[in-house]
């Protein structure tokens, strides 16, 4: 009597409690299912697809101006232009940004204040000379 094909690796391996299941048995590395291979063969047509139609470009002898890059243009529009739908307002991002930008300006403002103070403090007992100054 023939049995049926041989079980994969991944089905013989019995695993142990106190070891994990190695990456060459995991099953979702090489067992995959007919529709993620058909997924990934058609990933793999668009980028080829893509790549030829760079590569025309590219070796083109009259080529044009500029030679696009889809993928590079996804990229940079994700980049720059698509900056809000990943960003969420929560308390952590509020207090940071009021951190940063009211943060330096307050602490200046109170340096120079001190500073303007101590000064005004010594000038009124005496202790401090004001220079001469044409400009200020």
């Amino acid at each position: 009597m023939a049995s049926g094909p041989p079980q994969s690796a991944a089905k013989l391996y019995r695993a142990n409690r106190f070891v994990s299941l190695p990456a060459e048995l995991n099953p979702d590395t090489y067992d995959t299912s007919p529709e993620k291979r058909r997924a990934e063969a058609e990933r793999l047509a668009i980028r080829s697809r893509l790549k030829r139609q760079y590569q025309l470009q590219l070796n083109n002898p009259s080529p044009p101006a500029i030679i696009e890059n889809p993928a590079l243009i996804r990229w940079a529009y994700a980049k720059s232009q698509n900056v809000y739908p990943t960003f969420r307002p929560t308390p952590k991002t509020s207090f940071l940004g009021a951190a940063y930008g009211l943060g330096p300006l307050l602490f200046w403002i109170f340096v120079l204040k001190a500073n303007r103070d101590c000064k005004e403090k010594r000038i009124q007992e005496g202790k401090y000379k004001r220079p001469f100054s044409v400009f200020f």
